[in-house]
C-alpha cells in the first residue's frame, strides 16, 4: 500500500465517507490472500470494491487537502506531440498522463500527489516545468492504454515509425486495389489505419471523417449525431493514409480528380463490421468518409427506437395494415431506414412475403429479399418495382421515392392488395402529401393510398452513468413553453460526463416522432389539395402530437433535455 492510499483512506475515515468497521473487514480481505504467485489487493482497491466509494472521491479528497486542480480526464484529448514527449513507460511508471504544454510548462495527470520523486525524476528527464492536476487513478491508466497502446505498440510509436521515405512508398503503390495488399501488412501505416478505425468503432461512432486541409489533416468522429475531432496525424502521412485506404475500399488510387465509392470489411473482436467509403477530391486533397455499417448493432425492435407505448401502439396497428402507403419522412442521417427496418422485422412471419429494394442495400435482413439499385445496369426503383410487383410479396419496402414514376409504382401497388413502406425527404408529416402532390401524383391517388405518415429526428440519450436530476432556469422551460404544472411532476436530469459518454452528458439516441393518421375527413381534405399548414392543424385537432411536444414528454421523463429537443425541433413550435 502506497503512503497516498494510507493518506487517503485516512481523509475519507475523517470526513464520514468511510467507517472504520468497513476499512478493519477490508483489511482482514486483504490478509486473507495467501497466494504467494500474485500480488495481494490493495486495500483501497477492496474499499472501492466493496463499499459506496469511487477512485473520482479518493481523487477529489486528494486534490482539496493539496490545494490541486482537479481534472476530468473524459475531457482530454491525446496529442501526439505530447505523446511522443512523454515516453510511455515513464506514463506507466508513475501513472501519469500529459494534458497539454504551454512554453517550458508541461500539465501532466497524476493520481498521486505525495510521489514527489516521480514528478521530480519526469520533469529531469523532460528538463520542462511540471505543472500537475489530479485525476482518479483508474482514468489515467484507461487513458495510457487507449492513447499509448496497452503495449509498446502504440500510436505514439506507429507516428513515430513513419519515416518521409516510408510514407512515399506506400503512396507509391500503383492500381487500383493493387497486390501490395499482402506484401507490407506489417508497415506501421496500415496499423495506424486500423487503429483509427477501430477506435471510432469502440467509440460507437457512425462515421469517420478524414479531411485534408491546408496545413493538417482533420479526423473526425460522429458520434451520436455529433462529429467529435480527435487527433489528428501528421499532415505528411496524408496520402499515404487516403491511398492505404482506397486500396482497401477496391478503389483506384491512381484517379484523384472524380467521387468513388467503396465498402470495406473489418473484424472488431470477433464482429464483422462493413464500412462504406467515400472519396471526394478537395482543394486540399482527397476527403474520405466511411459509414461504419454494425449489423449486430442495429437494433430492431420498436422500442429500441425510442417509441412511448401510445406511440407503439399506433405504430403497430399501422404496420398491420393489409395494405396502402406508410411513408417515413425527415433529413438524412434522421433514421427512416432504421425504422423501416424494425418495421420489417416486427412484421416478418413465415406466411408473408416480403421484398425491398434499397440504394443501397445496408444491412442484410433475415428472411427478407432485397434488392439493391443498380442504375448503371438498368436497375432503378421504378424498374425493380415493376420485377418486384410479379414475385407476388405481401409486403414492399421502397429506400426512397425519389421521382414520379417511382411514386405511381409505389401508390398503384398499394391500391393493389400490398403493404408499401417508404421514406421521403421532408421536413414534417403532413408535407409528405405536398411532397407527393408536387412531384406529380394526382391528389385522389395520395387520398386514397396514404394509410399514415411519420416524421422523425434523432435525440441524444441523457448517459446512464452520469445522469443526474436538475432543476432548469426559467428561459429553458419557456423554450419548450413547459407550464408550471409540467415542471412540478417532471423528471428534469442532465448529464455531467465520464469516461462511459467521453465527458459529452449523453449516450446513445433515441427518436421523436410525428405520426399524421388519415381518416375519412383527412383524405377529403388531400382529395381537395388543402394546403400544409391546413392538414397540420387539422391533424393536431384529431390528436397528433408535432415532433416537439414527443421531445417535450421525452424531457418530462428525463431521457432527453431541452436544449436537445429545441436544437432539432427548432421549426415545430406551435
Amino acid at each position: 500500500m502506497t503512503p497516498a492510499d494510507d493518506f487517503v483512506i485516512q481523509l475519507a475515515l475523517d470526513k464520514g465517507i468511510l467507517q472504520a468497521d468497513q476499512v478493519e473487514a477490508a483489511r482482514a480481505r486483504v490478509a486473507e490472500h495467501t497466494d504467494l504467485t500474485t500480488e495481494p489487493p490493495r486495500l483501497i482497491d477492496v474499499l472501492i470494491a466493496e463499499h459506496d466509494f469511487t477512485s473520482k472521491q479518493a481523487a477529489r479528497l486528494l486534490a482539496d487537502e493539496f490545494g490541486m486542480p482537479m481534472i476530468e480526464m473524459a475531457n482530454v484529448r491525446a496529442n501526439s506531440d505530447l505523446l511522443a514527449l512523454l515516453p510511455r513507460n515513464l506514463a506507466v511508471k508513475y501513472t501519469v498522463f500529459p494534458v497539454a504544454r504551454e512554453g517550458n510548462t508541461l500539465r501532466v495527470a497524476i493520481s498521486d500527489p505525495l510521489d514527489v520523486d516521480g514528478i521530480d525524476s519526469i520533469s529531469h528527464f523532460l528538463k520542462l516545468t511540471l505543472e500537475p492536476v489530479v485525476a482518479p487513478v483508474d482514468e489515467i491508466k484507461a487513458h495510457i492504454d487507449r492513447f499509448y497502446g496497452k503495449d509498446e505498440e502504440s500510436m505514439e510509436k506507429l507516428l513515430n515509425s513513419l519515416s518521409g521515405d516510408e510514407a512515399q512508398v506506400v503512396t507509391g503503390v500503383a492500381g487500383g486495389a493493387g497486390g501490395a495488399e499482402n506484401d507490407d501488412n506489417d508497415a506501421p501505416i496500415i496499423k495506424l489505419v486500423y487503429q483509427i478505425i477501430l477506435e471510432a468503432i469502440a467509440r460507437r461512432a457512425s462515421d469517420i471523417h478524414l479531411e485534408p486541409m491546408e496545413k493538417r489533416f482533420r479526423v473526425r468522429y460522429r458520434i451520436d449525431g455529433v462529429l467529435v475531432e480527435v487527433d489528428n496525424p501528421p499532415k505528411r502521412l496524408q496520402l499515404a493514409m487516403i491511398s492505404r485506404l482506397k486500396i482497401m475500399a477496391n478503389i483506384s488510387i491512381a484517379e484523384k480528380r472524380i467521387p468513388q465509392d467503396g465498402r470495406i470489411q473489418v473484424t472488431a473482436g470477433v464482429k464483422p463490421i462493413d464500412l462504406r467509403v467515400s472519396s471526394l477530391p478537395t482543394s486540399y486533397g482527397e476527403s474520405i468518409v466511411m459509414r461504419i455499417l454494425d449489423k449486430e448493432g442495429l437494433q430492431l425492435g420498436l422500442p429500441e427506437l425510442g417509441f412511448l407505448s401510445d406511440d407503439q401502439a399506433v405504430m403497430e396497428r399501422i404496420i398491420t395494415l393489409p395494405d396502402g402507403l406508410f411513408l417515413v419522412t425527415g433529413p438524412t442521417g434522421s433514421g427512416k431506414t432504421t425504422t423501416l427496418y424494425s418495421c420489417l422485422h416486427f412484421i416478418n412471419k413465415p406466411d408473408r412475403k416480403l421484398i425491398t429494394v434499397e440504394d443501397p442495400v445496408e444491412y442484410q435482413l433475415s428472411g427478407i429479399n432485397q434488392v439493391p439499385v443498380r442504375t448503371e445496369v438498368g436497375m432503378t426503383f421504378a424498374n425493380a418495382l415493376r420485377s418486384m410487383l410479379r414475385q407476388a410479396p405481401n409486403i414492399i419496402m421502397v429506400g426512397e421515392i425519389r421521382d414520379l414514376e417511382t411514386a405511381e409504382i409505389s401508390i398503384n401497388a398499394s391500391l393493389t392488395g400490398h403493404m408499401v413502406f417508404s421514406t421521403l425527404h421532408t421536413n414534417d408529416a403532413p408535407g409528405a402529401v405536398t411532397r407527393m402532390i408536387d412531384i406529380g401524383v394526382k391528389p385522389f391517388l395520395v387520398s386514397t393510398s396514404v394509410r399514415a405518415i411519420m416524421a422523425q429526428r434523432l435525440t441524444r440519450k441523457i448517459c446512464k452513468k452520469c445522469k443526474h436530476a436538475y432543476t432548469p432556469d426559467p428561459r429553458e422551460l419557456r423554450s419548450l413553453n413547459i407550464t408550471a404544472q409540467q415542471a412540478v411532476n417532471a423528471n428534469f436530469a442532465k448529464g455531467s460526463g465520464c469516461e462511459n459518454c467521453h465527458g459529452s452528458g449523453y449516450r446513445g439516441r433515441a427518436g421523436i416522432f410525428e405520426i399524421f393518421v388519415s381518416n375519412d375527413e383527412l383524405q377529403r381534405m388531400i382529395y381537395e389539395n388543402a394546403g400544409t399548414a391546413k392538414l397540420r392543424d387539422r391533424a393536431r385537432a384529431l390528436g397528433m402530437r408535432t415532433m416537439r411536444e414527443d421531445g417535450l414528454r421525452k424531457v418530462l421523463a428525463g431521457i432527453t433535455t431541452i436544449e436537445e429537443v429545441v436544437s432539432i425541433t427548432v421549426g415545430d413550435a406551435s
